[in-house]
């Protein structure tokens, strides 16, 4: 199993173009299934305390793509963490932040090259 996330990521005009939802992208370029989780965190205004805002699981054939969105606006800064499960992985993970129009957020890109390995996922699943 390899787990990474994007780290905290900010999310406020103050610093450009504040992003209200969230593309992640799945791509499986092995030869078998395997099977993802996702974990996005976000830290709201209000709080300023990490808190987890969605937890999905998904199987992604061999030699397919997935493409998931989560709504994040609101908070002032998020997270993804990914968990991968393959006996030969070959899955490589991508996000994006999309304006409230569909334009992507360019400074909120994170591509497989840039994720950060973990020994876990924050929360249990």
């Amino acid at each position: 199993m390899a787990t990474f996330t994007t780290s905290l990521i900010t999310n406020t005009r103050a610093t450009g173009t504040a992003a209200t939802n969230l593309i992640v992208n799945s791509r499986n370029l092995g030869s078998s299934s395997a099977s993802i989780v996702v974990v996005v965190f976000g830290v709201p205004e209000s709080t300023l305390i990490l808190t987890p805002l969605y937890v999905t699981g998904f199987t992604l054939p061999a030699n397919s793509a997935n493409i998931r969105q989560f709504f994040i606006a609101g908070n002032v800064s998020y997270e993804v963490q990914y968990s991968i499960t393959s006996p030969f992985s070959q899955v490589v993970m991508s996000s994006y932040g999309i304006d409230e129009f569909g334009n992507l957020v360019t400074d909120q890109r994170v591509l497989q090259s840039e994720l950060t390995p973990t020994n876990s996922l924050s929360i249990p699943v």
